[in-house]
């Protein structure tokens, strides 16, 4: 049994970077929430179509999509973002992949140190809607680091990310930042109910957390313009 984002799962894992990322979510309390049932012959079976990836990489990516859907449930979904937190506040950090959410999220770390900036998930942390709250959860989906923690910490905003030479930020209109946010989603494909799920909690957090894009270089001066931007010590 795993405890994660708040909610008991029962998932069998036998590669090691679920095994290794799932550690610190183990529990033995509880009823189970979530139950992800996919057996070894499935994922075997079902790799065959995806020769690219290892059996233990496989596991990881499919029960992780498995999660992601089974959240919808629970008033929550995950998003492709490496989630800083601070000052109990928490920072999404999302971009396509390649575009350098990981180092951005490092350079806050660089910037205000490990012990204040804590890395909460890497790749793939958990949002959920509790009590008209947007928290943000660690998960063992946190790509191929271990850059994830067992914690529960309220949102305060989300950036998305682009390469640039200069630093500028700006903050979205609701319509551009859906857009960006649906892009980044784990969407539940083929399944209406679930999307309709998914596209309330979206309007829910565009109507609580502000959603900015910045494009920016590898500088500690990008971390210094969002920081300031997101609270409000511009000018």
């Amino acid at each position: 049994m795993y405890k994660i984002a708040g909610l008991n799962v029962k998932m069998e894992c036998s590669g090691e970077t679920l095994l290794t990322q799932g550690e610190p979510y183990r529990t033995v309390a509880g009823r189970p929430q979530i139950i992800i049932d996919i057996s070894d012959e499935t994922l075997v079976k079902t790799k065959k179509s995806y020769p690219q990836f290892c059996f233990d990489e496989w596991e990881h990516i499919h029960k992780g999509f498995a999660f992601s859907y089974k959240l919808l449930e629970h008033s929550g979904f995950c998003l492709h973002a490496s989630a800083v937190a601070m000052d109990n506040k928490t920072v999404l950090f999302s971009a396509p992949c390649g575009t350098g959410k990981s180092t951005h999220a490092g350079l806050w770390q660089q910037y205000f140190g490990k012990d204040k900036a804590l890395i909460i998930n890497d790749d793939r942390p958990a949002l959920r809607l509790i009590e008209d709250e947007i928290y943000v959860y660690g998960t063992p989906w946190s790509g191929k680091t271990n850059l994830n923690a067992n914690i529960k910490v309220p949102l305060q905003a989300v950036v998305f990310l682009s390469q640039a030479k200069e630093n500028h930020i700006e903050r979205l209109t609701n319509k551009e930042a859906l857009k960006l946010l649906l892009r980044q989603s784990i969407r539940p494909n083929h399944d209406n109910g679930r999307m309709d799920v998914l596209l309330t909690l979206l309007d829910a957090l565009l109507q609580k957390i502000p959603v900015y894009h910045l494009s920016c270089n590898i500088s500690m001066d990008a971390v210094k313009l969002a920081y300031d931007t997101i609270n409000k010590r511009m000018g």
